[in-house]
């Protein structure tokens, strides 16, 4: 039974007083008179519970406003771009005219339903945020997959797209597409990026093997990017495997960018027109749509030219690689060896094949021993600008007993 009933019995049943009736129930005499008050004209009616919303909201959002805010929303979700309710109150104040907070926005979009809730997803509040101080002290930088189209609309072969991204503005430096990334096109964009934008003082990937070889167990030396990486003095820095939010910016990126191009009515069916859709969607990023993350909403071209501008601070061509590689010469008398990115073939001689080695490696410098006796085959320089390195000797098999030719020869 309500406490409600329970006061109206009281009063009329048992016939106590107001007074007596407020204290026995701990509710403020003045609601036992209305109570009593309401029942005497209503009857039951006084039960039913009743809403306690003013009969006027002289600050309600006008129904044009929330009819604008609504007509964003649907504008943007179906251009493919952000639709929350920051980007909304940003459209709101700088192309209409109209200031909305965020908790307003969000409610109006609530009670439209335009709003899917997402119980599962992680809580914002535990990731550990962090971001570069300036323009070019960290480029991030990645690659994903879009599939083209083909013209009778059903689905074309897979693509590869690259991102450069700085850490600090969110711009997009460089978005190009390719029908495979390799390590060579990572190191052409990165160039190309550098020419247009500066040297950065860092960069930070993942452990792809276009990126780095780090985990591939010292056997194909620093590729391309990492050389270019340390003759520029960059600092390059890799998420752990396994932990792609450490990557979040770029990876955030490449998810609003195939949102954007899901969203258009031409799928691009080749390359070219693929790039196309890229080189629009960057200009619209960089210049035109707000970033929630960025102070102010501000555009990434607005925070990526308002500071200056960071540079390599630490000289690393000092640093010296070393690792060590286990190789088997082959039937020719060859080795090989990936430097830059590069396979390059050492000549030891026939007379070693099959042989196992060892290959002790300190940048150029190379000694090439036999793993069973410690023996030292050959010792060289390498020289980076040829695939092959000669051992330097007459060809033709090695003779094995010199002095007794010499003296036959003498002899004879």
């Amino acid at each position: 039974m309500s406490k409600a009933r329970l006061v109206i019995t009281a009063l009329f049943v048992e016939g106590q007083t107001a007074a007596e009736v407020a204290a026995r129930y701990g509710v403020h005499r003045a609601w036992v008179y209305k109570l009593k008050a309401r029942y005497l004209a209503e009857g039951e009616a006084a039960f039913v519970p009743r809403s306690r919303r003013p009969k006027t909201s002289p600050r309600a959002t006008p129904a044009a406003t929330v009819e604008l805010v609504l007509a964003l929303r649907k504008q943007l979700a179906e251009q493919g771009l952000d639709a929350g309710a920051d980007t909304i109150g940003w459209h709101l104040e700088h192309h209409h005219a109209t200031a909305l907070s965020r908790a307003t926005i969000h409610r109006i979009l609530t009670r439209a339903g335009a709003v899917v809730p997402d119980p599962g997803k992680r809580p914002r509040s535990s990731y550990l945020r962090f971001a570069a101080d300036q323009p070019n002290e960290c480029w991030q930088s990645d690659f994903t997959h879009y599939r083209l189209t083909r013209p009778d609309d059903s689905p074309g072969p897979d693509v590869e797209v690259i991102s450069w991204l700085d850490d600090h503005s969110r711009y997009a430096l460089s978005v190009t597409a390719h029908p495979r990334i390799t390590g060579q096109i990572v190191l052409s964009s990165f160039r190309e990026t550098v020419a247009q934008y500066g040297i950065p003082a860092s960069t930070l990937t993942d452990n792809g093997m276009v990126y780095t070889t780090r985990l591939s167990g010292g056997k194909g030396g620093r590729n391309g990017l990492e050389t270019e990486l340390r003759r520029l003095n960059i600092t390059q820095k890799n998420s752990r495997p396994n932990h792609p939010t450490t990557c979040g910016k770029v990876e955030r990126f490449q998810q609003t960018l195939k949102k954007w191009l899901r969203a258009q009515p031409d799928q691009p069916t080749t390359v070219a027109e693929l790039q196309v859709l890229l080189d629009a969607f960057v200009q619209a990023y960089n210049q035109r749509r707000p970033h929630r993350s960025l102070p102010h909403r501000a555009t990434p071209a607005t925070a990526y030219h308002a500071r200056p501008k960071a540079t390599p601070s630490i000289d690393r061509t000092g640093e010296v690689h070393y690792r060590v590689r286990t190789d088997r010469v082959d039937h020719t008398g060859v080795v090989t060896l990936r430097l830059n990115g590069r396979l390059h073939h050492i000549g030891i001689g026939r007379t070693h094949a099959r042989t196992h080695v060892l290959l002790l490696v300190q940048d150029l410098d190379i000694r090439v021993v036999d793993a069973a006796t410690g023996e030292l085959l050959r010792e060289l320089t390498l020289d980076p600008t040829r695939d092959y390195q000669p051992t330097g000797k007459p060809p033709g098999p090695t003779p094995k007993h010199p002095k007794q030719t010499n003296s036959r020869t003498h002899e004879s």
